[in-house]
C-alpha cells in the first residue's frame, strides 16, 4: 500500500482498482480502509478530501508520509532479503 501511495497520492476505490488490476492482487474495500485507518494512525500516511473530478461527491485521498517513505524504505531492503533467501531455498530444492 506504501508503495501504491509513494507513486501518488489516491483515493480508496482508486487502490482497490489499481490492485485487482495487478496479477494475484485481488483485495476489497473492506481490507483496505481497516490498513488505511491503521497507517494513519501509525503516521505512515495522511488524508485529506478533494473533490472529485467527475463532478461526485468529494473523496478522503491519501499520501505517504515521511514515516511512510522510511518505513517503505526498511520494508523494501527487508523484503529483498526475504526473496533473495526463498528463491535459494527454491534452486536448491529444484537441483
Amino acid at each position: 500500500m506504501l508503495a501504491l501511495l509513494a507513486e501518488e497520492p489516491r483515493y480508496g476505490f482508486d487502490l482497490v482498482r489499481s490492485l485487482g488490476a495487478l496479477d494475484g492482487m485481488v483485495t476489497g474495500e473492506g481490507t483496505l480502509y481497516p490498513l488505511l485507518s491503521r497507517l494513519q494512525k501509525d503516521g505512515r500516511v495522511a488524508s485529506s478530501w478533494r473533490d472529485s473530478d467527475t463532478g461526485g461527491p468529494p473523496r478522503k485521498y491519501y499520501s505517504v508520509t515521511a514515516k511512510g517513505r522510511r518505513a517503505l524504505g526498511e520494508f523494501t531492503a527487508e523484503w529483498s532479503r526475504f526473496r533473495d533467501t526463498v528463491d535459494h531455498i527454491l534452486v536448491k530444492a529444484t537441483t
